[in-house]
């Protein structure tokens, strides 16, 4: 689960039932559940300093993406301010270590376990004493009670947008004193470390009015180390100020003032000295070493970020032209030349210039979200409702390639993406990908041909045609604006077909040299937003398409239709062509990167793709969760919970009443019964050991079905303030809002002990 987002944990959990259709798959080699665990392949990078280097005092300007439009964690509108606010103003029973393990929270919880299991389970949590709502009152069993009413799912009136786990829960009474609470469930449920964090007061989930309309702009208590103290979405700030009632140890800083800035922006909004923490890609952390490199600057000690080796001489307007000139893809003596004949561009340099020097106060803290990036593969209809297809689709890519090409340049770790549940570091991750098998291209045309697809089959080009307006009139209109802020090649281009430069030619005639040389030479880009758009939204799409079985076989040796690549491939009068789906907004040239490289590798194997790059706005309703693409790229933040959390994921589709295909979040529209049968087993299952080794079975067999491909785990880029401590890029782990701060002057970051912590 991701620390500043909703991610999984905020998101509808509709019910789905097993129908027949088992996937077979080859022997797998289960992991025993005492194998020693993974690190993670990235430290957390945060400048670490005790609490006595830090001053007292201070307001922690902090940039997200928008003012959140609910404070209720629980809402399908939830996003990652609201779970930020949450973080810091709300009671989390437990919360994520540096491996994305969930810890009990001592601020909360002197002891919580399971004292019974027969003939029901039952929880007790034995609260800290000192616990108390910012109106004065204990927090206790009425609580815990009221938000298990709230969110069991038996009370429409309330509008939630999960249930699972509470819906497990038989009865919540009070133990032996107002500091204990029992909670005894109808059945087993191995992730109830999950449920009460956020936990909300009474006052919240006592009526369904509180919950659905009154926690959306307000909060009349709270019990953390902040107090909410103003949303205003018409500046676009919320503003936390400490809370006198805390009880832990005390907040450092005076306020932390969350403030709503564009992803494009924020360069300009840490130059401007607006904010002091921002998520930046990867253009703007290269300005920022820049300029620590004109300054000849080095990070905080322990900050885990590599020093910078620069000049140590100020930015001269030589410097920052040969900078503009580098950060806009020009030549510097070319770029010379025209901005002493452009006013405009003289501007530009000078206003760059001026940013660089400010941008050296700050510094570039990375490592790795705790979220992946993957190819998803519409299993619905169409080539991809072949397991074959899609299987070929999975052995043509060379997942090392494209890590490299997104992590390595950044240095941060290149390894591709094991498992669909669990990233490595935590309990759950066991790289199960051999189910499917590695790259290999040989092994990937002998699926097509199978599956009937091969080279030089006849092609109906009027059916081609038909076919596609269709895709394009279901896909709305969204699937045919352009975006104004797009370049100018961003519409659609098919891979695999005649280029007026011959680009397309010369990657047949040497892939491997051209896949090399881009992976060298194309700037590479973090992963963008598309992830972030799955916050807090369910969507179930009449979509009554539920695949088909393969066709004849096409006859061979016939002549491949006008146009297409050597080796294209075609089946019952069509070329196998698959529409790829991008996102154009800012921030999605890594996407761009990836997709390019995925399309030249299935272009090896004869298939081609038709990429398509549509607006921010519509990317996910329009097309990614109503089945308008064949091909996608979008990212899943991982869980600490991932029996519960996933399966909505997996879950295989089921036809509903009116005809229409109920996927939950199974975008991809590709399940299994065994999937379903191991995700019940292990959420029902409290021996851990067990619950993870059926949590690992079922990635294996995830694998082998082959909707969806992860690639690499999300770079995660912060800027931050030169003397920012215990703030950055935070990995797994939750953050600490009381111990962040700014260091006294003179101190220096250091390694903070567990005590400090």
């Amino acid at each position: 689960m991701s620390h500043d987002g909703v991610g999984l944990r905020a998101v509808m959990r509709s019910v789905a039932f097993l129908t027949a259709g088992a996937l077979a798959v080859p022997a797998l080699a289960a992991c025993s559940a005492d194998e020693e665990v993974a690190k993670p392949l990235a430290a957390q990078d945060i400048a670490p300093a005790t609490r006595d280097r830090i001053a007292d005092g201070g307001t922690l300007r902090w940039a997200v993406d928008a003012v959140p439009q609910t404070l209720n964690t629980f809402q399908a509108d939830a996003d990652a301010g609201t779970s930020r606010i949450a973080g810091a103003v709300l009671p989390a029973l437990y919360r994520l270590d540096s491996n994305g393990t969930p810890q009990l929270n001592p601020d909360y919880l002197e002891s919580a376990k399971i004292v019974e299991t027969e003939p029901q389970q039952v929880v007790l949590y034995k609260l800290n004493q000192q616990a108390v709502w910012s109106d004065g009152r204990e927090i206790g069993a009425a609580d815990f009670a009221a938000q298990w009413r709230a969110l069991s799912g038996k009370d429409s009136a309330y509008w939630t947008a999960r249930n699972a786990g509470y819906d497990r829960i038989e009865k919540i009474e009070r133990g032996k004193s107002n500091l204990e609470v029992r909670v005894t469930f109808s059945r087993p449920y191995a992730d109830w470390k999950s449920l009460f964090s956020p936990l909300y007061p009474k006052d919240v989930m006592g009526t369904a009015d509180a919950f659905n309309d009154g926690a959306r702009t307000k909060l009349q208590a709270t019990a953390g180390p902040f107090t909410l103290q103003k949303i205003d979405h018409k500046s676009g700030e919320v503003l936390l100020a400490r809370n006198p009632r805390w009880w832990g140890r005390p907040a450092k800083l005076s306020e932390i003032a969350l403030i709503a800035v564009p992803r494009d922006k924020r360069a300009e909004a840490l130059a401007a000295d607006k904010v002091d923490l921002a998520e930046i890609d990867p253009e703007e952390a290269g300005r920022i070493t820049l300029a620590a490199g004109d300054k000849g600057t080095a990070p905080l000690q322990g900050s885990g970020t590599t020093p910078l080796r620069g000049a140590g001489s100020a930015l001269t307007p030589a410097k920052a032209l040969r900078s503009w000139a580098v950060a806009h893809g020009s030549d510097a003596g070319a770029a010379s030349d025209e901005i002493k004949a452009r006013k405009q561009q003289r501007t530009a340099i000078a206003t760059y210039a001026s940013q660089q020097t400010s941008l050296r106060d700050f510094v570039v803290r990375k490592s790795l979200e705790p979220a992946y990036t993957q190819l998803a593969l519409n299993g619905s209809e169409g080539p991809l409702a072949d397991e074959r297809v899609r299987r070929a689709v999975a052995r043509a890519i060379n997942r090392d390639e494209l890590a490299k090409a997104v992590l390595g340049p950044l240095g941060l770790p290149a390894v591709p993406v094991g498992s669909h549940l669990a990233l490595s570091g935590q309990p759950d991750y066991a790289d199960n990908s051999g189910a499917l098998g590695g790259q290999d291209t040989k092994e990937a045309q002998a699926l097509l041909a199978d599956a009937g697809w091969v080279p030089g089959g006849p092609v109906n080009e009027q059916q081609q045609q038909q076919q596609k307006k269709d895709k394009d009139k279901a896909a709305g209109p969204e699937g045919k604006k352009a975006d104004p802020d797009a370049s100018p090649d961003d519409g659609t281009f098919i891979v695999g077909e005649d280029d007026k430069n011959g680009e397309a030619d010369r990657d047949r005639k040497d892939s491997k040299d051209q896949d090399e040389k881009h992976g060298k030479n194309e700037k590479p880009h973090a992963d963008d937003e598309a992830g972030k758009h799955l916050d807090g939204r369910q969507y179930v799409p009449k979509d009554n398409r539920q695949g088909g079985a393969p066709g004849a076989y096409a006859p061979k040796g016939t002549a491949a239709p006008a146009g297409a690549a050597a080796g294209a491939l075609a089946k019952d009068g069509k070329a196998l062509t698959l529409r790829f789906v991008l996102p154009s907004g800012p921030g999605s040239d890594s996407l761009r990167t990836v997709a390019d490289q995925i399309s030249r590798m299935l272009e090896r194997i004869g298939i081609r793709t038709e990429t398509s790059r549509v607006p921010d706005a519509g990317y996910f309703k329009d097309h990614i969760a109503s089945g308008q693409y064949d091909l996608a790229l979008y990212s899943w933040p991982a869980s600490a919970f991932p029996a519960t959390d996933a399966r909505p994921i997996y879950a295989k589709p089921v036809p509903a009443a009116d005809g229409s295909l109920a996927v939950e979040q199974n975008y991809t529209r590709v399940g299994t019964d065994q999937v379903d049968q191991l995700f019940d087993q292990a959420i029902a299952t409290l021996d851990e050991d067990e619950s993870r080794s059926l949590v690992r079975k079922a990635d294996a067999r995830i694998w082998a079905a082959a909707g969806s491909i992860p690639l690499y785990q999300r770079p995660q880029l912060m800027a931050t303030r030169l003397n920012l401590a215990n703030a950055g890029a935070f990995g797994f782990q939750t953050p600490l809002y009381e111990d962040m701060g700014f260091l006294k002057k003179g101190a220096q970051g250091g390694t903070a002990t567990e005590k400090d912590r």
